[in-house]
Order: C-alpha cells, then structure tokens, then sequence
C-alpha cells in the first residue's frame, strides 16, 4: 500500500513552498519588460553642448521622473579656479516626462530655474481650481532638442544601441566610454 503512494520516478515531488524572492533572467541586470521586450533605459543629463554630465542606468519599465533626483545628484562640475565642484545647474529644461510637483518642489528649494512644459491632465487640474496657467518660455525649450542630439551621437555606438552586454556594469562600462567619446575635441 506505501508502495503505490510514492512517485513512479520515485523523485521528490515540488516543494509547497517558494525558497527565496522571485527571480527572473533580467533581475538586477538593469532590463525591463517594456513594450518593444526586454530593454534598458539610461538616464541622461548634459550641457548646452550636448556633451553628457551624468547618467543612470535602468530598466526599460522604470519610469523617466523616478530617476531625476539621482541624475542631479550625479552631477560634479569642476571649477576652473579652486573649489568645491559645482552641482546646481542654472536651469533645467525637460519633456513632459519630468512634469510632475515634485520634482517642480525640488526644483525650487535648489534655486534652479527650469521650463517644463505640463501635461494636459496638469493643465486641466489648474483650470478647474482657478489657478493660473504656467506659461513655457518657447525660446528655453526650444534648446531641449540638444539632449535629443546627444542620445544620437551616443546610439552610433552599435552595441550601445542594441545592448550586447549581459551585464549591467559592463553595459554601463560602455555607456561611460561612449560618453567620454563625446568629450574629445572633433
């Protein structure tokens, strides 16, 4: 009778309960189901050169305004004279992928200027409350196309483009020597 109980590969059976956090292939390799598959995302800040400040490297999943604070905080100009390096810029300009309160709040407690334009749900939300609308300075925003440049210049870099890399600090490896690629005179 015990006999007939066991397994026929006489194998343990699964166990009830899961061992562990869930795991998948891209856990802590900075990929991200997104909609085009697994994919990465990096984070960029740079000067009214396009030449790249600091990055961050995420998952294609992770939101654009979850990364801004630790963008900022990466970034360290070095003074030409003695002194800390500085990490306020004078102003941000960014997408509509960045308006949100607060990052507005943390804005504005650094004493940085910025011009990001609000989505429509924003605009709506002021109208019914009676507030005044935020007015976009074109003429600031109209610069916003040189981060746009920068991310092509760095994507003529094919395995920076595609991703090759199975790891994450090797992929950020390659995004660093991309960066430094742009800092050299032409």
């Amino acid at each position: 009778m015990v006999d007939r109980l066991r397994r026929l590969d006489h194998r343990a059976g699964p166990s009830a309960r899961r061992r562990g956090p869930k795991r998948g292939p891209w856990t802590g390799e900075a990929l991200g189901r997104s909609r085009g598959g697994l994919s990465t995302k990096i984070h960029l800040a740079c000067d009214g050169q396009g030449r790249p400040l600091a990055f961050t490297i995420t998952g294609g999943n992770v939101n654009d305004c979850t990364q801004f604070e630790p963008v900022m905080a990466r970034i360290h100009i070095k003074r030409y004279g003695p002194g800390r390096p500085r990490t306020r810029p004078l102003r941000v300009v960014g997408d509509k992928g960045y308006s949100s309160r607060k990052i507005r709040s943390y804005l504005r407690r650094r004493g940085i200027a910025c011009t990001i334009p609000e989505r429509v749900d924003q605009i709506n939300g002021c109208l019914r409350r009676g507030e005044s609308l935020c007015r976009l300075d074109r003429e600031v925003y109209r610069r916003r196309n040189v981060v746009e440049r920068c991310f092509n210049r760095l994507k003529q870099n094919k395995a920076l483009a595609t991703r090759y890399d199975k790891r994450a600090r090797h992929y950020k490896a390659l995004v660093t020597l991309a960066c430094l690629r742009l800092w050299l005179p032409s």
